[in-house]
């Protein structure tokens, strides 16, 4: 294994990814509860916990994607 370095193309991908999977956690959710005639209210409630911590974990992955980009 090596570890070749990060760069802030990968970044960029890796935001990608988690917006999408952001996206289609908050949409198959509420198709899920919506069939399971549950409120949206309480759905988006449980769902929060999540969408924080990828907020978060995106919230960190741009910030060293502005270093990255900053130091070259």
């Amino acid at each position: 294994m090596t570890n070749t370095p990060v760069t802030a193309g990968d970044l960029a991908e890796l935001i990608v990814e988690f917006e999408q999977y952001r996206d289609r956690l908050v949409n198959e959710t509420l198709e899920a509860a919506k069939k399971a005639k549950l409120p949206k209210k309480a759905t988006m409630a449980k769902l929060e916990p999540q969408l924080a911590e990828i907020d978060s974990k995106l919230a960190r992955i741009r910030e060293q994607q502005a270093n990255l980009t900053e130091n070259n």
